[in-house]
C-alpha cells in the first residue's frame, strides 16, 4: 500500500476501489448480517412451508460465489480491458441481489413478534 501510494502514483483505479469496497460491504457485512439473522431469529414453525434450510444453504453459496467472482473480475478489469468482463460483473451483481432477496424471503417466516400476543391478551393496545 505504501509503495502504491508514494512510489507508484496512479495505481489505484476506480475498479480496484470498487472491488475493495464491495468485498468488504457485501462480502463481510452483508454475509455477517445474514449469519446473525439465522442465529438470532427463532426457529421456524414445523408447519411453515416457506422456510427451507436447503434454500438458505444454496443462498449462502450463491452469495459467496457471486461475491468472490465479482471481486476477481473487478480486479481483472482494473488491469486489462476484456469485453466480456463488464457483462460478467453485472451478472454476478445480479446474482448477489437475487441471493439477498431469496434469503430474506426464506427467513420471513422466522421473523415474528414474540410476546406481543401476551401483551394484547392483557389488554395492551398497539
Amino acid at each position: 500500500m505504501s509503495f502504491s501510494k508514494y512510489l507508484n502514483r496512479g495505481f489505484y483505479t476506480q475498479e480496484l476501489i470498487s472491488a475493495h469496497t464491495h468485498i468488504i460491504l457485501v462480502g463481510s457485512v452483508m454475509m455477517m448480517i445474514m449469519g446473525v439473522a439465522l442465529w438470532f431469529f427463532p426457529r421456524a414453525e414445523k408447519s411453515d412451508k416457506k422456510y427451507k434450510p436447503e434454500l438458505i444453504l444454496i443462498t449462502y453459496w450463491l452469495m459467496a460465489g457471486a461475491t468472490f467472482s465479482r471481486f476477481v473480475l473487478q480486479v481483472t478489469a482494473s488491469f486489462y480491458y476484456i469485453g466480456w468482463v463488464n457483462a460478467s460483473i453485472f451478472i454476478f451483481s445480479s446474482l448477489q441481489v437475487t441471493a439477498m432477496i431469496l434469503f430474506f424471503f426464506s427467513m420471513w417466516g422466522r421473523i415474528r413478534a414474540v410476546g406481543s400476543q401476551y401483551r394484547e391478551a392483557k389488554g395492551e393496545k398497539f
